[in-house]
């Protein structure tokens, strides 16, 4: 055991009960938890993490009626035919010695159904759906239908509840004046606003008794206009502590916000502040979240005082040892969240299951599985990029023997262009993660090696993965070898200077990436946080409601104009959940955004392009290309059985390394 984690794996006293350490596991919809028939999976996803030593986890949001629904038929617990399935989940998280507490959510206005209900008839910005507003009767019964379902998750075995009272859902929505305009007793006064999350924390006591854990998801800063101030929030929480709860968790931001909170540019630990406010006025634990994602990171909070547990949801998928692998002093080891959003949140969203970017076996734990090998194979991968590095580390792990070449003199691919990005600092740590793995399962790595099939052929592969990834496809535009025209490769790789005026074609994720890159200031490593809140027009420690005051942006860097050749909006196919973020910090760079272009020529003068029947010349320095990938596979032979393909080299669409780094798996596991 490490002594550097002293407070992170210190036990956590809650009076009838104590947890092992002060890591839990926040609440994450995976989707596994809206059918039944998906429980064992589900049992087998939390056992995982359980095996890996958190503290206590947190299940997705379980709603409490039909109204609460996020859409129509998702997880509803609210009926003792519902416990037998419940128990398969508390039972394989006990067998491994954890403890898990049920997430009681109503969606309110954030309902994806024409039933919803919210505190008044408010129309929230991301929802077709009006919600209606809910009679004071109907307020009272939603109060003891929360209580009832945490009745019923402590007959099916859970240790506790969470309540959740962030992110803008229904509890969220009668505190906040933007959306609670009653005139009854759960509206109007900061004090009557609080009354119904306070009476279903002291229904749920009382029906729950004292041996029974009930955290509340607080919104310790709603980061939207006429949103609760820090004097509502902290009186809240001392009225919270007296109902009995017996943790509170911090929330950050509405789902609405147009602050982002979780995305990978945010700066770690962002928003700890504001829970260690909380924390000063309340005597019960304290749990800071969002943006956690290294225990250095979570050590630090806790240290400071700032908070006496961290909340981890994305990092937990990401990697289920994280605990196991920081008190063994091997915190080098963990796979680590980069925030991305593209296979958690992102799937969430557009109803499919939840996995993980990094760890494709999130979710999918009883489907991808790494057994090992009764038959060792000699396996050839080529490419270190990231579906080479996973294939061949699982490959490895299974018992293969495997070497992995690349041209290169780094291991990455892409992803060395990606960490580049200002705020995708943390893809460092992937390439970080994949070094280790490298050396722990055994890899045979050949870097600044080109090989040729009469190579493979003859050192006697059994197996040749082919995930040589792409390259920079070339528009047939007049004056495309220009030299004002740059690659974005040159230019992310710091092999190009860049003028103070850039036309950038091709507005798919590269190209916001490029724009992003080319409007920002050099810095080094991640944005300070001070720097960011200016920037997204955030306060901590004012009182302004909502947290929020006026965005304060520098001037970007570069004159920049984007352009694509389709005439839908900019960025539209980019992420559901952080594409919002690249268009509006791009925005914020002044960066001049044109759709339907059709690119004449690039000359002397600049890009000449004609849009809407109209010849533009933009007068640029340089001209950089963005317009797609095209696989490269010289190696690949269709037709040799042994022969394999993944990757980019496989399908050059945009540069996804969801599907790069699963693919990978999913091929190395049946080898």
């Amino acid at each position: 055991m490490t002594d550097r984690y002293t407070h992170l794996l210190s036990p956590l006293d809650l009076g009838h009960t104590q947890l092992k350490n002060r890591v839990i596991m926040g609440s994450m919809h995976t989707g596994l938890e809206d059918r039944f028939w998906q429980f064992p999976k589900l049992a087998a996803y939390f056992a995982e993490r359980a095996r890996g030593g958190v503290g206590l986890i947190v299940t997705g949001g379980f709603n409490p009626n039909m109204h609460g629904w996020f859409y129509p038929f998702a997880g509803l617990f609210n009926n003792h035919l519902d416990i037998l399935n419940h128990r398969k989940v508390t039972k394989a998280v006990h067998k491994e010695g954890g403890k898990i507490a049920l997430q009681i959510l109503h969606a309110g206005r954030y309902s994806y159904h024409p039933l919803s209900r919210s505190a008044s008839a408010i129309k929230s910005p991301i929802n077709p759906f009006k919600p209606k507003a809910m009679s004071t009767r109907e307020v009272e019964k939603t109060v003891q239908d929360f209580a009832r379902t945490a009745e019923l998750a402590k007959k099916a075995g859970y240790d506790g509840v969470e309540i959740m009272g962030s992110e803008g859902y229904l509890i969220n929505q009668f505190t906040a004046p933007c959306t609670n305009k009653r005139t009854d007793k759960y509206g109007g006064s900061a004090e009557n606003r609080r009354r119904f999350p306070v009476e279903i924390v002291r229904e749920t006591r009382k029906r729950c008794g004292d041996d029974f854990i009930i955290m509340f998801r607080m919104s310790v800063i709603d980061l939207v206009p006429d949103g609760a101030t820090r004097e509502e929030v902290l009186a809240l929480a001392k009225e919270l502590e007296a109902a009995g709860v017996s943790l509170i968790n911090s929330g950050i931001g509405w789902h609405e916000a147009r602050v982002p909170t979780i995305v990978t540019s945010v700066p770690r630990a962002a928003f700890a502040e504001a829970t260690r406010q909380v924390k000063d006025v309340v005597s019960v634990p304290v749990v800071a979240s969002n943006r956690i994602n290294d225990p250095d990171i979570a050590e630090d909070i806790l240290s400071k005082g700032q908070a006496d547990a961290v909340s981890m949801a994305r990092p937990l998928l990401a990697d289920p040892e994280f605990v196991q692998k920081a008190a063994a002093g091997k915190a080098d080891e963990i796979n680590t969240c980069i925030a991305c959003n593209q296979a958690c949140l992102d799937h969430t969203f557009e109803l499919k299951r939840a996995s993980c970017l990094v760890n494709p076996r999130a979710c999918h734990e009883t489907e991808l599985v790494y057994v090992k090998t009764a038959k060792p194979k000699k396996v050839a991968v080529i490419g270190a990029g990231p579906a080479g590095l996973s294939c061949a580390t699982v490959a490895a792990e299974r018992g293969h023997e495997v070497t992995l070449f690349d041209q290169a003199g780094e291991i990455g691919g892409q992803f060395n262009m990606a960490k580049a990005i200002p705020g995708k600092e943390e893809f460092h740590q992937t390439i970080r993660y994949f070094s280790k793995r490298i050396a722990n399962t055994g890899v045979n790595l050949k870097l600044n090696t080109r090989v040729e099939m009469a190579d493979l052929e003859a050192s006697g592969f059994d197996e040749i993965v082919v995930a040589t990834g792409v390259t920079p496809r070339k528009p047939a535009i007049p004056g495309i070898d220009h030299p004002k025209v740059l690659s974005y490769v040159d230019v992310l790789r710091g092999k190009a200077q860049v003028g103070q005026k850039v036309a950038v074609i091709g507005a798919g994720g590269i190209g916001f990436d490029v724009s992003e890159y080319l409007a920002e200031h050099p810095r080094d490593g991640e944005q300070p946080l001070p720097e960011w809140m200016k920037e997204w027009g955030v306060d901590l420690n004012g009182d302004s409601p909502g947290g929020l005051v006026e965005p304060d942006v520098a001037a970007p860097a570069r004159q920049i104009t984007l352009l694509q050749r389709k005439p839908t909006h900019l960025g539209k196919d980019l992420g559901k959940t952080s594409g919002w973020v690249h268009r509006a910090t791009l925005k914020s760079r002044q960066v001049q955004m044109l759709r339907g272009c059709s690119y004449e020529r690039i000359d002397d003068d600049g890009l000449h392009i004609r849009m809407g029947g109209k010849a533009l010349t933009l007068r640029v320095d340089h001209v950089v290309v963005c317009a797609g990938q095209d696989s490269l596979r010289e190696l690949y032979q269709e037709q040799s059985a042994n022969h394999h393909l993944i990757g980019g080299a496989d399908l050059a669409a945009e540069l996804d390394a969801k599907r790069a780094i699963r693919q990978g798996a999913e091929l190395a596991a049946q080898l």
